[in-house]
C-alpha cells in the first residue's frame, strides 16, 4: 500500500486513497430493444436498489447474452454499491452486496483488497461519508461520482484487525436497527388492520370485534359506505361540528394579516409544517402581536381540532394538542373543530388520514394540478360512520393503546440511529479505540 501520511493519525492508523486499496468496477446496461437480453438469471442491480443497504438479491435480472453484450460484471461478494448520479438521495448512497450480481452504469462496486481494507469497514466508512461524497462529485448539483473521483477519495486506515471489531459493532447496532425498523413496520399494518375492522365492524357488547358482515349478515345494514352495524349512522361532517363560530376555518387571507405584521416572537401562526400525519409539530416559525391575535381571534386552534393541510401535501391530518395555548391557523390549513359529545376527533383524524372512504371522496373533487386543494364543501360533505359515542370510545382506547407502541418503538429507533451515528464518528476516526473498549468489556464480564 502506497501510504502518505495525513497529520495527527491515531497510532497504527494509515492513510491513503480507495484506488490504492479496492478495485472500482463499473456497471452496464444491456440494450432494451433486445428482448434476449432481459429476463434471464443473472442479477442485475438497478439505481434505486442502492437503498437497500444489505443486498442478497435484487429484481433485475438479464442473461448470459445481455451481461456479454454491455459493460456490467458478474461481481462476487462481498463489495460496496456506490450510487454514481441522481439528484436525489440515490448519489453518494451506498450498500453491501452480499450476492453476485451485476449493476447499471450509475452504480460502481469496490471491492476492498483484504490485505490493507476490510470490504465491510470500507462499507462503514463511506456510509458515514456521504455528504463528503455528494459534496465530491462533478457537475454541481445534477453532477455524478466517476470511477475517478472515487478512487482518489482518501481513508485513513486502522489495522486490519481493529477494523474487523469496528465492523463487527456497527454491524451489530445495524442489525437492531432493522430489528426494530421491522417492528415498527409490523405494528404500523397491524394498526391499519385494526382500524378497518374497527371502523367496518365496531366493538359489540361482549368488548370483542363483532364478527364479519359474511359470517354475522344479521347484525349489520347497507350504507352509502358499505355494510355497517345496524346500531350506527352515518353522518356527514356538516352534521359533527362543534357549537362554535366558525367550526370549521381557514384563514387569514389577504389584508387580513401581512407579511410585515409578522413578528420574531409572539404567538404562533401554525402551517402545513406543524401539521404531520397523526402528529403535530410544534416548531414554531411565524408569530403574531397579542393584539393581531385578537383581531383574528376566529383563527384561533382550540385542543383537540383537526388541522388538515390544503396546499403542498394536500390531506394530511393531526389532532391540535392540549397544550396548544394560543395560536391561529393559516390560510393553508383547514381547522375543524367537532362537537367532540358527538364524535372522536381522535377517529376522526384518522379515516382522513387513512380511509379509503376520506381518501376517495377528497380524490374525487381535488382543484388544481401541482397544488391540490380541498374545497369547504368537499369537507362539509365527507361521511363518516358514527358508532354510538361509547363504542367510539372503546374503539379510540384501543388504536391509542397500540399507537403508544408504535411510539415507543419510533422512540427507540431513533436513540438507535443517534447511538450509532455516535459510534460511527468515535469508532471510524479513532477518536475513540475499539482495543480498550473491548479490554473494558472483557474486565466487566469477568468480574460479573
Amino acid at each position: 500500500m502506497s501510504s502518505h501520511l495525513a497529520t495527527n493519525l491515531p497510532v497504527g492508523w494509515s492513510s491513503t486513497t480507495l484506488g490504492q486499496v479496492s478495485e472500482c468496477i463499473l456497471g452496464g446496461t444491456p440494450s432494451t430493444e433486445v428482448r434476449q437480453f432481459w429476463g434471464g438469471d443473472v442479477p442485475w442491480m438497478a439505481s434505486g436498489d442502492v437503498h437497500l443497504r444489505r443486498i442478497t438479491d435484487v429484481p433485475g435480472r438479464i442473461t448470459a447474452l445481455g451481461l456479454r453484450s454491455s459493460n456490467a460484471t458478474l461481481t462476487s461478494p462481498p463489495a460496496v454499491a456506490v450510487g454514481l448520479a441522481g439528484q436525489g438521495k440515490t448519489r453518494g448512497t451506498v450498500a453491501l452486496t452480499l450476492c453476485t450480481l451485476s449493476t447499471n452504469q450509475s452504480i460502481a462496486l469496490l471491492k476492498a483488497n483484504g490485505s490493507d481494507l476490510r470490504t465491510d469497514y470500507l462499507f462503514h466508512n463511506l456510509d458515514r461519508r456521504y455528504e463528503e461524497l455528494r459534496a465530491r462529485s462533478s457537475g454541481g448539483g445534477r453532477g455524478g461520482l466517476s470511477k475517478a473521483i472515487l478512487e482518489a477519495v482518501p481513508i485513513e486506515l486502522p489495522p486490519l484487525g481493529e477494523q474487523q471489531k469496528v465492523a463487527q459493532i456497527l454491524d451489530t447496532i445495524d442489525t437492531a436497527i432493522h430489528e426494530t425498523e421491522t417492528i415498527v413496520t409490523k405494528l404500523k399494518a397491524i394498526k391499519q388492520g385494526l382500524l378497518h375492522d374497527l371502523l367496518t365492524r365496531g366493538i359489540a357488547a361482549n368488548g370483542e370485534l363483532r364478527p364479519p358482515q359474511a359470517e354475522a349478515p344479521h347484525l349489520y345494514k347497507e350504507s352509502p359506505l358499505g355494510w355497517i352495524p345496524k346500531e350506527w349512522d352515518i353522518k356527514q361532517l356538516a352534521e359533527l361540528l362543534g357549537d362554535v363560530d366558525p367550526a370549521m376555518r381557514s384563514g387569514p387571507f389577504g389584508s387580513a394579516l401581512l407579511k410585515q405584521e409578522l413578528v420574531e416572537t409572539g404567538l404562533p401562526l401554525l402551517g402545513i409544517d406543524n401539521v404531520h400525519t397523526e402528529r403535530f409539530v410544534a416548531d414554531y416559525t411565524r408569530f403574531v402581536t397579542p393584539r393581531k391575535f385578537t383581531q383574528l381571534a376566529r383563527y384561533a386552534v382550540r385542543p383537540d381540532d383537526l388541522m388538515i393541510t390544503i396546499m403542498g401535501t394536500v390531506g394530511r391530518c393531526c389532532l391540535v394538542p392540549e397544550d396548544i395555548g394560543q395560536a391561529l391557523s393559516s390560510k393553508h390549513t383547514w381547522t375543524i373543530s367537532l362537537n367532540q359529545q358527538a364524535y372522536s376527533p381522535y377517529l376522526a383524524m384518522l379515516q382522513v388520514n387513512y380511509s379509503p372512504w376520506v381518501l376517495g371522496h377528497f380524490a374525487r373533487d381535488q382543484q388544481g394540478g401541482t397544488m391540490a386543494a380541498i374545497r369547504s364543501e368537499t369537507l362539509r360533505s365527507t361521511r363518516l360512520p358514527a358508532p354510538p359515542r361509547e363504542e367510539q370510545r372503546l374503539m379510540e382506547e384501543r388504536l391509542r393503546e397500540l399507537s403508544k407502541r408504535i411510539d415507543l418503538e419510533v422512540d427507540s429507533l431513533a436513540k438507535r440511529h443517534s447511538e450509532k451515528a455516535g459510534l460511527m464518528d468515535d469508532l471510524l476516526t479513532g477518536r475513540v479505540r475499539v482495543t480498550p473498549l473491548l479490554a473494558e468489556a472483557a474486565q466487566q464480564q469477568g468480574s460479573a
